[in-house]
Formats: structure tokens, C-alpha cells, sequence
């Protein structure tokens, strides 16, 4: 296993484009963030915003850039087709599908908690002078708010897993990618037509809507959500889990 990770360590930070969407993860939900902090208001009391989804709007753009570096790691060589030469290397196909989520899961989970960090002390300075005080559930340095930042955190590390797991099952990096991103972005859309009933189930199985579910807090943010926080971001666990235990079987299963 060692050999594995080192191995796909060196692959991952000698390629400029394995290493760009990780770079991409924290700068634009940094720059994301930081626009809708800026330009987030609350003139009356209770109004409705909850401070920590602000902060963190950046992972609403961020969970895409994730998305691509999960597909990236692995479909990557699918398009170049140096899977075959990993595979030859290294014919435990597990391991090295085991290797590749390690390697992904730690930058993505630095870098994102780096970005939940940044983007939550960015949020308690600049808030509280746009009428955000602690009546309505602000407080920069209170559980919640770092529960939330630690689930944004995790949930972009888990979008990650579900791209490479995407990935190693249709082995096309465009065809995995347009997979994961309508996975996240279309149960919404969909729930939109829908009834109210379907709605509130597609809120509750759909990864995104789940994910994001986790970043609520404080009296603005629990009430009327499908999910608790915990609960989102399971679902987004088992989505991560199911995709990444399907592409191992199907790397097992069938030649490269």
C-alpha cells in the first residue's frame, strides 16, 4: 500500500492538471465567499439569513471544482490512457483505487478547511458591521459556527470521493464529470417541479441539497430543513460510500 500512495502521490503533484483543481477549490470559494459577505445585508431584526450559510456560499461553487478533481484523479488517465500502465504496475486494483481516494481526500480536506476557516473569520469581521449581531444566532466563535465550517470541510471531501468513484465506473473524465455535476445540481432543479411532498424527498436524498443541509445553523438555519445537519451530511456519506465501493467492483470486474 505504501508503494501505492507514493506512487500516486508523485502522479498527482508532477501534473499541473491534477493540481489545478485544488488550487481552484480555494480560490474561488474564497473569491465566492467573499462577494456574498460583502454584499449580504440584514437591516431588520430576524431577517431571516443565517450567518454561516453566508460565510460559506463559497462551497456552492467549490463542491464543482471537488467534483473535478475526484474525476480528474482517476479519469484522467482514463483519457490519456495511462490507466493500463498503473494497472500493469500495480495489479491490485483496489489498492490503487484505495491509494487514489487517500490522495484526494487529503489536500481536498486541507484545503477546504482551510476555505471553511478563512471564510468564517472573513464572515465574523465583515457581518456584524451589516446589521448580523448575536441576536440573530451570529456568534464567530461558537460551536455551531465551526460545526458548519467542519462540515463544509467534510462535505466537499466527500463530493470529491463521489467524482472519483463516478469516475472508475464510466472511465470517461466529460462523461464522469456531467454525471456527478447533474447528480448534485439537477435534484434541485427537478424538486422545483415537483410537489411539495417529492420536493421535501429530493431535498433529502439529493447530495447538494443535503450537503448544504449541514452548513445551517443557529434560529435562521435549523427550522423547516428536511435534515439535520449530521443527517445531510450522512447522506452525502452514503452517496460518496456507494459510488466509490461500485467503481472499485467495477475496476475489479472488467480490464482497463
Amino acid at each position: 500500500m505504501r508503494q501505492a500512495l507514493r506512487a500516486e502521490w508523485a502522479k498527482t503533484w508532477s501534473d499541473p492538471v491534477g493540481v489545478w483543481p485544488f488550487a481552484g477549490l480555494v480560490v474561488l470559494s474564497l473569491a465566492v465567499s467573499a462577494v456574498t459577505i460583502g454584499t449580504a445585508r440584514c437591516a431588520t431584526t430576524g431577517c431571516g439569513q443565517d450567518p454561516a450559510r453566508i460565510s460559506l456560499s463559497g462551497v456552492y461553487l467549490g463542491q464543482a471544482v471537488a467534483a473535478l478533481a475526484g474525476v480528474l484523479a482517476i479519469g484522467g488517465e482514463y483519457g490519456t490512457g495511462m490507466i493500463s500502465v498503473t494497472l500493469a504496475a500495480m495489479p491490485r486494483r483496489g489498492r490503487v483505487l484505495a491509494a487514489k481516494a487517500l490522495v484526494l481526500t487529503v489536500p481536498v480536506l486541507a484545503g477546504s478547511a482551510l476555505v471553511a476557516a478563512a471564510c468564517l473569520l472573513a464572515g465574523g469581521l465583515v457581518l456584524p458591521g451589516h446589521g448580523f449581531t448575536a441576536g440573530h444566532g451570529f456568534d464567530v466563535a461558537g460551536p455551531a459556527m465551526w460545526r458548519a465550517a467542519g462540515c463544509a470541510a467534510l462535505y466537499l471531501t466527500l463530493v470529491a470521493l463521489l467524482g472519483l468513484g463516478v469516475a472508475a465506473v464510466v472511465r470517461d473524465p466529460a462523461v464522469a464529470t456531467g454525471t456527478v455535476l447533474g447528480l448534485l445540481y439537477l435534484f434541485p432543479v427537478i424538486g422545483l417541479a415537483a410537489g411539495h411532498r417529492v420536493q421535501r424527498l429530493l431535498e433529502q436524498i439529493g447530495p447538494m441539497s443535503a450537503g448544504t443541509d449541514s452548513l445551517s445553523t443557529g434560529p435562521a438555519g435549523l427550522p423547516g430543513l428536511p435534515l439535520t445537519p449530521w443527517q445531510g451530511l450522512g447522506v452525502v456519506a452514503l452517496w460518496a460510500a456507494g459510488a466509490v465501493i461500485v467503481g472499485a467492483y467495477v475496476l475489479c470486474r472488467r480490464d482497463a
